[in-house]
């Protein structure tokens, strides 16, 4: 089961037991995810929760009817359902809680009723009914049920099967029996109810002698035992799907009369079996039950022929009640076991693998009944011969071929190329899928294998090239499961070779993962200082005023210029900008099926608009076959590595441009010295904090998570692998990166703006004194145009650079002493401490906590000398002192 499904599971749950408030839906799922088991509910574990629930039902024979029901129908997963049942009678609290629930739900729904019943006029209660009055309204309500219950008429049933199928087979309409085949009853074979095909005047049987008697009696039985009525045995009409009864003269002679209620039993299953086979042999119900119906007509013609022989015998006199009863013997049963098997089918409304699933489980139930299982055993092999052609279609062609939707893989109309656009595309897992009810039960435990081997086989055909297995091999159906098992492993084994040479080797997969890490991961140091270099002015513009394609070549000129230009896939390379920051988008994401997500959807947009910064992404141009593996949602997950990795970059390339004023600045002597001191010191520590961020996610998250990969890459056997793996190393790069984890990132998101603010303030104030322009408006070391400077220029020169200084520094005083730069500063340290330390508290509870023990590489580097250890142990102490004292255990 998928995660998604259990998050839909239990949230119906709750809401159907009306479970609100609490912990919410996540704290059961993550249970169910981490106590899960492949668990297989046997046949004596079924038995003993079905008789433990029949000792706790107040109605026991109901709840053992209403089982033997759902069995006969071959239900799915019955068994265990009943095992989870019986588990919940033992626990107390929760049989409490789901009787309390019941009572609740019974009461809203009384009144709910007597609401809704005030507008209908109720009858005086002085008014009596007659006894006779009450038992004709019983009649008619007992009427009225029986056909509300009854079957729909089969022409509807076809009717309704014929559509569903021409809906799926457009442009091949299903062929159809002419109208005639449905309008004649005595083509049949079976009873004709309400019409007498005699004209003989019937003489009373009781008048007969008893011998007359006999030979009269086994005249009609013959004609009964082949659905013709006699003279004193007549069929009764069908109600709903009860067998075949039969009326008798009731003066026949009990001796007699005991001798034909024994063979009647084959007179009614043959009407049962001579229905099935009319009514499946329609196309309608699929290729199974047409190939089912086939084998049993076959079986039909043998009794009919054994039946002709009985009437030669009768002509001549050589037939008694007796002689009949010893030959109709060994017939009785097969078609006992024929009408089983078609009551069975009939009932589940079985087709296609359900039908197989019956048939398989009839044949092993008849284990040590040889002549029994032997007749199932062939009509299983018979109905199987049309679902194994589409088996073997399917596992060594990669083909389908399923006008009755038969088969248990289905076929859904999807475009490939939404890949590429769709985050939320699931192409691979839903283009084909697995039809749980059409899957016979002997291939249950191959049903997997069995949909990636057709899977990987139509994606080389898609690619337009023609595969066919060459170990293929007739399925034949047989009680050894390992011969299936023997050849769809072969058929599985050559299919994922296939597909993955041809990824691999012809579609250059891992040249294109590595062409992506190159730029997502920001592997090319080279091209991202020069592309940095040339796009920092028109980033810095508000992502609306962003010319794209003047970004477009810039990006162009960087690869070409840099060590980029040697990689073939470069011209895959775009440009994306994002219409959110990369915070907006992470919690986007971790928000969903959580209680946020609603209010992180409907939050208004921010009133600030994007910077070309922020909205900045790379994006990638992938072609199918590729684009299974490197599909919009694996593009999204690089994007935000690379839109983290980026800006941190572009807050270290700030920072580095405040240093680099900074050392201009120096050249002054200020008596604000202690101050700009701080300065210099906070911007150092924001530099190594984002440097050693830095270093940690390419050096100690990505570059050996990449390793892992190509790793396993190579040791991949099938295509499903590779995607495991590639999506098992970007989960991972996400985690270690602390981009999964909300408050992490929350955390991390103020200490980036805490830089950057920190950063803009320091630029204005340098700009503030214009160090640079004065300096150079006052340089002649270079001379003017009327030749080299002279001595005297020089001292000039230098006393007024002196003089410059001087006021530049009272300049810059005066402007520290009134904007009140010094608290600024202090406020700036104040909180980017406050942060980190935060950071670094929550980072020490999560590798504890969750054994995430690579981000304690981040402690380290960042605590490298004990600077936070202190305090980080002082909020740790007080913590712990917060924190509930454990309970005691009851001694």
């Amino acid at each position: 089961m998928s995660e998604f499904r259990i998050h839909h599971d239990v949230n119906e749950l709750l809401s159907l037991l009306r479970v609100h408030g609490g912990e919410g839906a996540e704290v059961y799922i993550e249970l169910l995810q981490k106590n899960r088991t492949p668990y297989v509910t046997t046949n004596v574990s079924a038995h003993s929760a079905k008789v433990k629930i029949a000792e706790f039902s107040r109605t026991p024979e109901d709840f053992l009817k209403k089982y033997d029901e759902l069995k006969s129908k071959n239900t799915r997963h019955l068994d265990s359902l009943v095992y989870l049942l019986s588990k919940l009678t033992e626990d107390k609290e929760t049989l409490h809680y789901l009787q309390q629930n019941a009572k609740e739900r019974a009461e809203l729904a009384a009144n709910a009723a007597t609401s809704s019943s005030t507008n209908f006029s109720i009858p005086s209660s002085t008014s009596k009914m007659s006894l006779q009055e009450l038992e004709e309204l019983r009649k008619q309500l007992g009427s009225v049920t029986a056909s509300s219950s009854a079957q729909q008429p089969l022409e509807l049933t076809r009717k309704i099967l014929r559509d569903k199928q021409n809906k799926k087979n457009s442009g091949q309409p299903i062929p159809v029996f002419p109208s005639w085949v449905y309008e004649r009853p005595a083509l049949i074979g079976d009873f004709l109810i309400g019409t007498s095909l005699s004209t003989d005047t019937t003489i009373p049987i009781g008048t007969l002698p008893l011998a007359s008697q006999e030979s009269m009696i086994v005249e009609d039985l013959l004609y009964v035992l082949i659905g013709v009525d006699g003279r004193y045995i007549t069929a009764q009409a069908l109600v709903g799907r009860q067998n075949r009864a039969f009326s008798l003269d009731p003066n026949l002679d009990l001796s007699i009369k005991e001798l034909v209620t024994r063979i009647l039993p084959v007179a009614a299953s043959y009407s049962a079996v001579t229905r099935f086979i009319e009514e499946k042999s329609s196309f309608e119900y699929g290729q199974v039950n047409h190939a089912l119906a086939a084998a049993m007509r076959t079986l039909i013609k043998e009794y009919m022929i054994l039946i002709t022989q009985l009437e030669h015998l009768q002509r001549q006199g050589l037939l008694s009640l007796q002689k009949l009863w010893f030959y109709i013997q060994p017939t009785m049963r097969t078609l006992e076991i024929l009408a089983s098997l078609a009551t069975s089918v009939d009932k589940g409304e079985c087709m296609g693998g359900s039908t197989l699933s019956l048939l398989h489980d009839k044949t092993f139930n008849y284990t040590g009944d040889s002549q029994a299982q032997e007749l199932c055993l062939y009509l299983t092999k018979a109905a199987s011969v049309p679902y194994f052609e589409i088996l073997e279609k399917w596992i060594y062609r990669g083909i389908i071929n399923d006008p009755y939707s038969e088969f248990m893989v289905e076929e859904h109309e999807l475009q490939k190329e939404k890949i590429q656009e769709d985050y939320n595309d699931k192409y691979w897992d839903q283009r084909y899928t697995v039809v749980q009810q059409q899957i016979p039960s002997f291939l249950q435990k191959m049903a997997d294998k069995i949909l990636s081997t057709g899977k990987y086989l139509n994606v080389v055909r898609e690619c337009g090239r023609d595969v066919t297995c060459p170990v293929a091999k007739e399925v034949i159906y047989t009680l050894k499961e390992r011969a299936y098992v023997e050849q769809i492993e072969k058929a599985y084994n050559y299919a994922s070779k296939v597909l993955l040479d041809f990824l691999m080797e012809e579609k250059e997969l891992v040249a294109h993962l590595r062409s992506i890490k190159h730029y997502f991961l920001m592997d090319q140091g080279d091209f991202f200082v020069h592309f940095m270099d040339l796009t920092e002015e028109e980033l810095k513009k508000p992502v609306d005023d962003i010319i794209t394609t003047r970004l477009e070549a810039l990006l162009e000129l960087a690869l070409r210029m840099s060590t980029a230009n040697t990689d073939p896939f470069k011209d895959d390379l775009k440009i994306d900008l994002m219409p959110h920051d990369l915070i907006t988008q992470l919690l986007r994401v971790l928000a969903i099926e959580t209680k946020q997500e609603k209010a992180i959807i409907s939050a208004d947009p921010t009133e600030l608009t994007l910077s070309g910064l922020e909205a900045f992404s790379f994006d990638y141009i992938v072609k199918w076959p590729l684009s299974l593996i490197i599909n919009r949602k694996a593009l999204t997950r690089y994007q935000m590595l690379f839109r983290h990795m980026f800006y941190c970059k572009h807050v270290e390339r700030q920072l580095c441009n405040v240093w680099i004023s900074n050392k201009t600045a120096k050249q002054f002597s200020l008596h604000s010295a202690k101050w700009f001191a701080g300065a210099f010191t906070l911007r150092q520590r924001m530099l190594n904090f984002v440097q050693n961020i830095q270093y940690y996610m390419m050096f100690e998250v990505m570059e050996p998570t990449w390793h892992i990969l190509e790793k396993n890459l190579k040791l991949a056997s099938n295509i499903d692998d590779v995607l495991s793996h590639h999506t098992s190393f970007l989960d991972n790069c996400l985690k270690d990166c602390m981009l999964t984890n909300p408050e992490l990132l929350k955390i991390f998101s103020k200490l980036m703006s805490v830089c950057v603010m920190f950063t803009n303030c320091m630029q204005r104030f340098t700009q503030s004194m214009k160090l640079d322009s004065e300096m150079e408006r006052l340089t002649l070391e270079h001379g003017t145009m009327l030749g080299p400077p002279t001595e005297e220029e020089r001292a000039e020169e230098a006393a007024k650079k002196k003089l410059t200084s001087k006021l530049l520094a009272e300049h810059a005083d005066s402007l520290h002493l009134t904007a009140g730069f010094e608290a600024t500063i202090n406020k700036f340290d104040s909180n980017f401490s406050t942060h980190l330390l935060d950071l670094l508290d929550k980072l020490s509870v999560y590798s504890t906590n969750d054994c995430e023990h690579s981000m304690l590489n981040i402690i380290y580097r960042l605590d490298f000398n004990g600077f936070y250890t202190e305090r980080l142990e002082h909020m740790s102490a007080e913590r712990s002192q917060k924190a509930p004292p454990p309970l005691l255990p009851h001694l």
